[in-house]
């Protein structure tokens, strides 16, 4: 069995070093696939950073993977080798619980993510079941549709299970890795879309992204100015924000929907939501198939991230530069073992 060559990381915070490792007997419902591209996700900084909880190393970040399949297990179905596939957050479900049964793999008690407990995309290979590895729509570009896999995801799937119609009226706070993407899908759903940021100058990059409307996500007396007014809030964003106001700024029956992974308590009053039956919900990452649909609305509206590329081999710079706050608006890594 041929090594797989990797970058991982070997302790909370420090760089990242290259690292041979025994992949072991494919099994036989895996594919394995040869990373072409693979994005940066925060998800990977907070693995190798240990910042929600404490990681095992070594670590070999990457959740965004597109690449050419290899080999390909006996078991495994409607995967071919020289297919291209894509590859996110998740890499493993169980397949017979009623989630999985039910089309819900991502809510499965034993699914698996690419990078807990097994060895990601900074690599020049990587497996996962097949049922995870989807085929590349031919209208994506390849080389940026990695952050697709788990940032597009990510975004899209609160537009399918809170039903969204295109005479919505939308928010979205925070214009980064994942708010650039929902800003996208949200002008070609349809809808009003108002893009919400701390920082002035991604104001008129919001509106070249498709917003209609750009307001402060942290002035209070800004954020009233639209009170009452948005059927939903989509928060991208990992900080503790100014929860009440941003609540204060739905229509009744509005709904506040969380995929940011706030750290902190949030602090909210309940009569904004009790008063105009507002409700305050969050989602992960999708199941295959809403990540396929994902793909194909993306390629049939010409959806794609706004990325950086850096090789592979300058993965702690591409980490530092993701850290810094200075990615528009997402890194990919381009393989060069």
């Amino acid at each position: 069995m041929a090594m797989f060559r990797a970058w991982a990381a070997t302790q909370a915070g420090g760089p990242l070093q290259r690292m041979d490792f025994d992949p072991g007997t494919l099994h036989p419902e895996d594919v394995e696939i040869a990373v072409e591209h693979c994005g940066v996700c925060h998800s990977d900084l907070a693995m190798v950073d240990s910042e929600w909880f404490p990681a095992s190393y070594p670590l070999v970040p990457g959740h965004e993977v597109v690449g050419t399949i290899v080999a390909v297990g006996d078991q495994a179905k409607g995967r071919s080798v020289g297919q291209r596939v894509g590859l996110g957050w998740h890499s493993h479900s169980c397949c017979h619980c009623n989630f999985c049964l039910g089309g819900d793999q991502n809510l499965c008690a034993k699914r698996q993510p690419t990078i807990i407990g097994r060895h990601g995309g900074f690599a020049d290979r990587v497996r996962a079941h097949w049922s995870w590895s989807l085929p590349i729509p031919a209208g994506l570009d390849p080389t940026s549709a990695g952050p697709l896999m788990c940032g597009g995801g990510t975004a899209f799937l609160p537009f399918v299970i809170n039903d969204i119609k295109p005479t919505d009226k939308v928010g979205v706070v925070g214009i980064g890795g994942l708010g650039h993407l929902a800003v996208k899908f949200a002008h070609a759903w349809g809808c009003e879309v108002t893009a919400f940021t701390s920082t002035p100058s991604k104001r008129e990059e919001a509106l070249l992204l498709g917003a209609h409307h750009t307001i402060s996500s942290v002035d209070v007396k800004e954020l009233k100015t639209i009170a009452g007014t948005l059927d939903f809030l989509l928060v991208t964003v990992g900080a503790s924000l100014e929860w009440d106001a941003l609540i204060g700024t739905l229509a009744p029956k509005g709904r506040l929907h969380m995929v940011g992974v706030v750290t902190e308590a949030m602090k909210i009053k309940t009569g904004g939501l009790l008063s105009w039956q507002r409700s305050i919900s969050a989602s992960p990452t999708p199941s295959p198939t809403t990540l396929t649909k994902m793909m194909e609305f993306s390629a049939r509206h010409g959806i794609a991230p706004q990325v950086e590329h850096f090789p592979m081999s300058r993965m702690n710079e591409a980490l530092d530069h993701l850290r810094s706050g200075k990615a528009r608006y997402r890194v990919v890594l381009d393989a060069d073992f």
